[in-house]
Order: C-alpha cells, then sequence, then structure tokens
C-alpha cells in the first residue's frame, strides 16, 4: 500500500461513545475531479498517539473499478478531519 495522507470529505455515523463509522467519502483525484466511494466494509479499527495526536485508523475495504480494494482512513479525534492514509 502507498501512503498518500490526503485530507477527504466525510460521511460518517458516530456510536453514543463518539466512536465514528465511516459510509461514503469523496476524494480529489491528480486531474483535480471528484470521485465518491462507500465503504463497504471496516476490516479493522484502532486508536493510535503521534506526536500528541489521536487518531483513529480504519482499515476498509470497497469496491473500486469492479476490484475489492483495501486501504485506510485516518480520523483525527482533536480536529475532526478525515484521511485518505495508504492505499
Amino acid at each position: 500500500m502507498k501512503v498518500l495522507m490526503k485530507p477527504i470529505e466525510m460521511i460518517a455515523w458516530f456510536t453514543e461513545q463518539g466512536i465514528p463509522n465511516p459510509i461514503k467519502y469523496r476524494a480529489s483525484l491528480e486531474d483535480q475531479s471528484k470521485i465518491c466511494i462507500t465503504v463497504n466494509r471496516i476490516i479493522t479499527r484502532k486508536e493510535e498517539k503521534l506526536a500528541g495526536n489521536r487518531m483513529i485508523i480504519f482499515k476498509c475495504q470497497s469496491i473500486l473499478d469492479d476490484i475489492e480494494r483495501i486501504y485506510e482512513l485516518k480520523y483525527e479525534i482533536n480536529t475532526c478531519k478525515w484521511y485518505l492514509f495508504k492505499m
């Protein structure tokens, strides 16, 4: 997997404890067009602390161009920002 760390727009739902669950995201491509991707399955969820910033890492699976792909999303808890971390 290639590390990207690109900011993305996310639609997510949160549990009563405040744990996010990604549903669908929109990312920009190299030619400045946008692509919407639905998260089909969350494989794992783990929390890490990087330079004092708490982040939740989601290993997810989706179908892109008729191919099943696995990728990682990051949610930065302090700033409420989402990133496409690895693909």
